[in-house]
């Protein structure tokens, strides 16, 4: 198992003049699941993008490393596995094009063994030739999962993962995540309850919201 680890340095956010946390300190370790929790609009998926390297913190730092050596923020994407509701899908090609698609921009080889594999572990492997614009929303978002794991990395965040799935959807996702987290660092950022007990500790980012704080 590599010894990933993401570190939280007093993280803060804002957007112009509204804050929406401030002073996070965390650090979460390969080999286990986390979870960013609050209702919406709390944050959670804001700081998702920014451990992402999505968009950047307002202030403070997150530092990535893996066996101790410190990741580069440009090279970040080779090591990350991200989903998230806005990431942005290929209608036009097909499910397996989208994937190839994804690889080739990333200068990565593709694995005809390990892309059907997930899409076997998906119940995609039949409609993998199917253009996109054909899918259903929760087919989809199950199509991110296979975005996010195809070229094996070591950091896995996902963004509200269960959006749009049904029950077996949601089944095929926890024991996914539960099996990465194995040897993975994995975060979860989510409201729903059945998707943070998978979670060994939990952030409640509205915890880091001082106008809330102040209110009470």
């Amino acid at each position: 198992m590599d010894n990933y680890t993401l570190t939280l340095h007093n993280l803060t956010k804002l957007f112009g003049r509204r804050l929406i946390f401030t002073d996070i300190n965390a650090e979460f370790k390969s080999g286990s699941i986390y979870g960013f929790a609050g209702s919406n609009g709390s944050g959670k998926s804001t700081l998702a993008k920014i451990v992402a390297g999505v968009i950047s913190p307002t202030k403070g730092k997150v530092i990535h490393t893996l066996n101790s050596k410190i990741i580069n923020s440009d090279n970040l994407h080779e090591y990350l596995g991200f989903v998230s509701p806005y990431l942005i899908l290929y209608d036009e090609f097909s499910a397996e094009e989208n994937i190839l698609h994804f690889l080739k921009i990333r200068g990565i080889d593709a694995d005809k063994d390990k892309i059907d594999s997930l899409f076997n572990d998906f119940n995609l492997y039949d409609r993998r030739n199917d253009l996109l614009k054909g899918y259903s929303s929760g087919m989809k978002q199950r199509i991110k999962f296979i975005f996010a794991l195809v070229h094996n990395p070591s950091l896995l965040v996902f963004d509200e993962p269960t959006s749009n799935l049904d029950s077996k959807g949601k089944d095929t996702v926890y024991k996914i995540v539960e099996e990465e987290a194995k040897s993975k660092l994995v975060i979860l950022a989510s409201n729903e309850e059945s998707d943070l007990s998978l979670c060994y500790e939990t952030v409640f980012v509205e915890k880091f919201n001082q106008q809330e704080k102040n209110k009470k």
